[in-house]
């Protein structure tokens, strides 16, 4: 657990950096840090991050600000970013992008996680991961990554039953 709070800490520092860039001066806030939420089989740690966007900011610049998602990419971002373009051997797709809607100034938008896609080639496709501190264990990081795969497996074959969260 302790691994997870300073995660969630240090992607709450990562996304309070981003939108620094584009937002105005002093407005970025934490209204919550390290919620609980429920979901279907896990809990989740949650943290809100907001900011005024300044006037003359465009959506391009917005996107280029956030994406990809520290949850998703790693600090410091850009290095993170360089190394998973070396090391990952297969594009990523729309996992860890921006799903949602733009239209007439507003948006609302999800990154791609625990998400479906599907290809010209027909097949059914997802990614997941875990996240990678200087706390992780490597057992623990691939047994997160294991549940994460078996409940979209376990959807997309139609086998998920009823599973309650466990804390």
């Amino acid at each position: 657990m302790e691994k997870d709070l300073a995660e969630n800490v240090m992607i709450v520092d990562l996304i309070r950096n981003d939108l620094s860039v584009i937002c105005e001066t002093g407005s970025v806030e934490v209204p919550r840090l390290l919620g609980i939420e429920k979901h279907p089989g896990l809990y989740h740690l949650v943290s809100d991050v907001s900011g005024v966007l300044r006037n003359e900011i465009v959506w391009h610049e917005i996107f280029d600000a956030i994406m990809a998602p520290g949850s998703v990419s790693g600090a410091p971002k850009s290095s993170a970013l360089e190394m998973i373009a070396r090391l990952e051997e297969v594009s990523r797709g729309p996992y860890c992008g921006a799903i949602g809607w733009v239209c007439d100034g507003e948006a609302e938008l999800s990154v791609a996680i625990r998400t479906f896609w599907s290809e010209r080639d027909g097949l059914l496709r997802f990614g997941t991961g875990a996240g990678i501190t200087w706390g992780s264990n490597a057992a623990s990081e691939w047994e997160e990554t294991e549940l994460k795969a078996s409940r979209l497996i376990s959807i997309a074959s139609g086998k998920l039953t009823n599973v309650r969260a466990k804390a």
